[in-house]
């Protein structure tokens, strides 16, 4: 068995992972657990931890119990070395939580097998995974409210002491179950995750799980742009994670960039796709229906920015269309103020012109002071027109 695990290390990854699948079906067939030691977290090169991972998710597969939990943690104090503990116990209890969330067991039942994990620090190493193995179903059926109170109160999470905030998976957990909550707010959800998010122990189990609990938390105010923010620096920490990819184009969804979110999940299904180790039928399924929503998002924002143009070109036109009929208003009253002095000036010069008594020279004074009074009638007429009309200018050239 060793020598083939070793063999499986010069081989590449599709020969590699068949060498793993035998290894693990053999041990499985004997009734044995894994012999070896585990050294890393390595999920495409390590051959030894592949071959673990495989035989513990075949056991959970069969037996998805808190029981199986407890057994797994027992080996893994024994055969797991000390630096990477912490990884693979964070890889396989949340995700085989997760793979096997149609079936959590009731907290008395996880109480109970964490009782039986005695005193110590591998006793609250058992606790932790235990917790976590429990906090991943809880977390995959999105149960936030139940998830926030046994993370907070449940025996085995207090078992697991000084450990729940030596790893910060445990704090981003709360973030997650506190951003789904219809109890807690947000600010609170938000301090949780920054607690999470500023650990100098994070993992990328806890930058998943914080940009999960954001992206699927019920719509807040600044939602989008949080996301987005905190995808970008996990994109940049992990490049070629198509996990942190999807969830910037989530982000970028929410904040109207649509051009830029296609793009992103684009780059997420590619790397989907090279990724040896990825359940490609679930997550694809996951990152079509994302790309879906994305162009209908970026077909509907096209399609109000035509409506929008439209709307603004039709408002200039009504206010052009304002401002001519005003103008022409002003100009009628001002041509029959001028028409109408002009009448009577008419008028009355015809009676003075055919009064015969009246001298010439009186006659001319008279009717120069009759044009006079109707020229200051005609224009009393277009000044008072102008002051009444005059406030309607300037809002006109700003429509303009």
């Amino acid at each position: 068995m060793t020598a083939r695990l070793d063999e499986a290390r010069a081989v590449d990854v599709k020969s590699r992972s068949r060498i793993c699948d035998e290894v693990s079906d053999a041990l499985l067939a004997a009734g044995t657990v894994p012999p070896f030691e585990v050294r890393s977290a390595d999920l495409v090169n390590d051959p030894y931890f592949i071959c673990a991972d495989r035989y513990w998710r075949s056991r959970f597969q069969q037996q998805p119990t808190v029981r199986t939990a407890l057994e797994c943690a027992r080996w893994m104090t024994d055969h797991v070395r000390d630096e990477s503990w912490g990884v693979v116990a964070e890889q396989w209890a949340l995700g085989n939580g997760f793979l096997n969330r149609a079936s959590a067991d009731p907290e008395r039942r996880v109480a109970e097998e964490a009782e039986e994990a005695g005193t110590g620090r591998d006793a609250e190493r058992i606790s932790l995974f235990l917790s976590l193995y429990h906090a991943g179903k809880l977390r995959a059926n999105f149960s936030f409210d139940e998830l926030h109170a046994f993370l907070a109160f449940s025996p085995s999470a207090v078992a697991a002491g000084s450990l729940r905030d030596e790893h910060s998976v445990f704090g981003a957990l709360q973030a997650f179950a506190a951003f789904g909550s219809r109890t807690l707010t947000v600010a609170y959800a938000s301090e949780l995750l920054e607690q999470a998010w500023s650990s100098p122990r994070r993992t990328r189990h806890t930058v998943d799980i914080c940009l999960h609990g954001l992206a699927f938390a019920p719509p807040f105010d600044g939602q989008g742009q949080l996301l987005r923010g905190h995808a970008e620096e996990a994109v940049q920490e992990y490049p070629d994670d198509h996990m942190f990819r999807a969830r910037l184009a989530a982000g970028l969804h929410l904040c109207g960039q649509h051009t830029e979110a296609l793009q992103s999940i684009d780059t997420a299904l590619a790397l989907l796709a090279a990724s040896p180790t990825a359940s490609l039928s679930v997550l694809q399924d996951q990152y079509l229906t994302k790309r879906d929503a994305i162009q209908e998002g970026r077909l509907r924002a096209l399609q109000d920015a035509e409506q929008q143009r439209r709307w603004e070109e039709q408002s200039a036109a009504n206010a052009q269309l304002e401002r001519a009929l005003h103008t022409s208003s002003v100009r009628a009253v001002e041509v029959v103020a001028v028409f109408t002095a002009a009448i009577a000036f008419a008028v009355g010069s015809l009676q003075v012109t055919l009064t015969g008594k009246i001298p010439l020279t009186d006659r001319l004074w008279l009717l120069a002071a009759q044009g006079a009074g109707l020229a200051l009638f005609a224009l009393l007429i277009v000044g008072g027109t102008w002051l009444i009309t005059r406030s309607h200018h300037p809002r006109g050239r700003r429509t303009e």
